[in-house]
């Protein structure tokens, strides 16, 4: 089973829709028996809180259902458990090596470093302009399959 947490500050927005999207592609592909996925953020700032109004519609509209979803943060813990430990910007990324105890940081990677055809490195956060919301989804989107392939050629060996 691998296993893959998606990261950002607060976990109402951006990682619970890369939860949202890679649960939909690895479905897609009939690989859901052989991933376990989950979110969660950096900050305590939201714990228990449904994903951001925005991005639930968003994502609704592309069909995907994040209302389920409730935000809790991140634990050391969660850097044993999970094999990929993926953050939605580099302040993120900084976090989570902070939080990871020794020997767990190699496994903490930038979303967008899967995709870098996109030509930028962190996810923007949509939480503080309303404008972001669509711009957020397309590169999770994108960057979210092109995840899925790396993991399937490493660790699933397709």
């Amino acid at each position: 089973m691998v296993k893959v947490l998606f990261v950002c500050l607060g976990n109402i927005c951006r990682s619970p829709t890369a939860q949202g999207v890679f649960q939909r592609l690895v479905a897609e592909q009939g690989l859901i028996d052989q991933f376990q996925i989950d979110s969660a953020g950096t900050s305590s700032y939201h714990v228990g809180d449904a994903p951001c109004r925005r991005m639930q519609n968003v994502a609704r509209r592309r069909g995907i259902d994040l209302s389920k979803q409730r935000s809790r943060q991140a634990t050391p813990a969660d850097c044993e458990r999970f094999d990929y430990l993926v953050a939605m910007d580099r302040a993120n990324v900084r976090d989570m090596a902070w939080l990871c105890p020794d020997g767990q940081q190699q496994k903490i990677s930038l979303l967008l470093d899967y995709a870098p055809h996109l030509g930028v490195s962190d996810v923007p956060d949509p939480y503080y302009s309303t404008g972001e919301a669509e711009r957020a989804f397309d590169l999770i989107e994108e960057a979210a399959a092109a995840l899925l392939e790396h993991i399937k050629r490493q660790a699933l060996g397709s």
